[in-house]
């Protein structure tokens, strides 16, 4: 079992970039990437810009509606990986209309060094994007947004045992473990101690979805506390803060010795009212600040020693 304070590389920082994901829609910024080749070049250019991680989610190409077909993904994820060095992370997040054997169809046929995993079934409200004066490029949008104010995203314990032992057990891959609430980290715990998941862990504090916990330093100090108590020095942790607190916030977290995760999928903006043109554009953002906060930025491979990652050269795309 690894130990996170027993590497020489304890105090770099991961950047993580979650490129397009399945929140934000096509008519809320014309930056967003959408077809396989934007997902491409924005996802190459965030690791370049110094991101290690690149969380990724598929969008059907007529329409930029999120989609789960594994086809769609190998139209990028090869790419990706013949023109970076980085760790690629495919979400079985997906979204909340999807069933669990459409999130998990494209990472179960790609067998990637990471996946996301949401530590429980909770209400995942983006419905209060839906702005009244918003103008539409396709009708799905509003009613994508809108069904989330009556449908829950369910991860069950089965579904989470399921995803352990296809994904973890099955492909070696190892897992971002997105917890939402303080009670998602007491279910990790529930499988750390069961021996499903083993050290280091791999924690994204997540802050500011309708549903979790709030954006506010208060609840990521909070996060952090319990975490250090359940897990010690087992786990790693990063923060995601959802639209305006994304730099605040994850900033604060990499004073606290966390790491970082950006990209169009959490925010589209660079700063007040101002869209981000580009992924890399955040990437460079979030470097830029941890640089200045004498922070040293993790390689991809330094990354995948920290967490202890199978390699890029044991996946099957």
């Amino acid at each position: 079992m690894g130990t996170v304070e027993g590497t020489s590389m304890k105090n770099k920082v991961i950047i993580t970039c979650a490129v397009t994901g399945s929140v934000h829609t096509p008519s809320m910024s014309p930056h967003l990437p959408v077809t396989p080749d934007e997902i491409a070049e924005q996802a190459i250019a965030a690791a370049e810009a110094g991101a290690s991680i690149l969380h990724l989610h598929a969008r059907n190409p007529a329409d930029g509606r999120p989609t789960a077909d594994p086809d769609v993904f190998m139209q990028f994820l090869p790419r990706i990986k013949q023109s970076t060095g980085a760790v690629i992370n495919i979400s079985t997040g997906g979204s909340s209309l999807m069933t669990l054997e459409q999130r998990l169809a494209a990472a179960l046929l790609a067998e990637p060094e990471m996946c996301s995993l949401n530590m429980g079934s909770m209400n995942f409200g983006i419905f209060p994007l839906a702005k009244p004066d918003m103008v539409w490029q396709h009708d799905w949008e509003p009613q994508l947004l809108e069904a989330t104010r009556g449908t829950v995203f369910k991860n069950t314990f089965a579904d989470i045992e399921s995803i352990l032992k296809q994904l973890g057990e099955g492909c070696g891959t190892r897992f971002e473990f997105e917890c939402y609430d303080v009670g998602h980290l007491y279910t990790l715990k529930h499988f750390y101690d069961r021996g499903l998941v083993q050290g280091p862990l791999f924690v994204q504090f997540v802050l500011g979805i309708l549903g979790g916990i709030g954006a506010d330093p208060e609840n990521l100090l909070h996060m952090k506390r319990i975490a250090d108590k359940l897990f010690g020095d087992q786990y790693r942790f990063s923060v995601l803060a959802a639209g305006r607190q994304q730099m605040p916030l994850i900033t604060m977290g990499a004073a606290m010795k966390g790491n970082v995760r950006v990209g169009l999928e959490d925010s589209l903006y660079l700063g007040r009212g101002e869209l981000a043109p580009s992924n890399a554009a955040q990437v460079a953002r979030i470097r830029s600040i941890l640089e200045n906060l004498s922070l040293e930025i993790a390689t991809p491979d330094e990354a995948r020693a920290m967490l202890a990652l199978k390699g890029g050269d044991r996946v099957a795309f």
